[in-house]
């Protein structure tokens, strides 16, 4: 079961961003459908720990993206890219607790992050982009 869709409205208008974003989104189902499949154990947390990373190196490309272009509301965008790494970072540590996650709880957290952030933030910055 796919936990989260590419939708247009959630494209920002930069091309390599917008790849990133499919892209992140396709290894957070591949996420989703491990915890279905295996509800711990060192590989999820790895595959977890690599999703981390390669969200952040995405957060990185967007944040230079506007930082190129002299993007007015950055600071929030930025903050708001820390508390998605700052939730991660979160369940990674309770996972390394030992403690089982729960993927509907995963898929909660992630599909509001994902649907607030790319209906607020994504979407400013995208008539931004385009101005």
């Amino acid at each position: 079961m796919t936990l989260l869709e590419w939708r247009p409205q959630y494209s920002v208008g930069v091309e390599e961003v917008d790849h990133e974003h499919r892209l992140m989104i396709g290894l957070i189902n591949s996420l989703h459908e491990r915890l279905g499949q295996e509800r711990s154990g060192e590989r999820v947390e790895e595959f977890f720990a690599e999703i981390h990373a390669d969200i952040a190196a995405h957060f990185a490309l967007e944040e230079k993206v506007m930082r190129d272009r002299h993007y007015d509301a950055l600071a929030a965008h930025k903050a708001d890219h820390e508390r998605l790494l700052d939730e991660l970072r979160e369940m990674m540590d309770e996972m390394a607790a030992g403690a089982v996650l729960i993927d509907e709880r995963l898929g909660a957290r992630l599909s509001a992050w994902f649907g607030g952030h790319f209906q607020t933030h994504d979407a400013r910055l995208h008539k931004y982009l385009q101005a």
